[in-house]
């Protein structure tokens, strides 16, 4: 089965579409009316649900939410982690997030539920 990520609010549309057009199972949080401003938890809850990786830079808060459902006995998605300075808002960043993204998915190697990555 080929690897679904959910994309956090702070990416692009266009990075989904994107990476669909390339045969990924991708969709951005805020490509959903009900996606805009979800509170992390609910954001994590709907990986979960739907048994996709979710990226985000959110680095402190996932983490923090990772820990306690771990702790907790409770579900939770595979987390792929990047930030501003690993791929900055640039075309040329973004071209690299793309290339990144689409090797993890065409092989196989998002984090699976409860674990951590960060795209080369």
């Amino acid at each position: 089965m080929s690897g679904r990520l959910l994309l956090d609010e702070m990416f692009p549309p266009l990075l989904a579409e994107t990476l669909r057009e390339r045969g990924h199972d991708v969709v951005a949080i805020v490509e959903r009316p009900e996606g805009r401003g979800l509170p992390d938890p609910q954001v994590l809850d709907l990986a979960v649900a739907e048994q996709r990786c979710l990226f985000t830079e959110n680095v402190r808060d996932f983490e923090i939410l990772r820990a306690q459902r771990l702790h907790g006995g409770h579900p939770c998605a595979g987390l792929l982690y990047s930030g501003p300075h690993r791929f900055p808002r640039t075309k040329i960043a973004t071209g690299r997030l793309i290339t990144a993204l689409d090797g993890l998915l065409s092989e196989e190697r998002l984090p699976v539920p409860g674990q951590v990555d960060w795209p080369a």
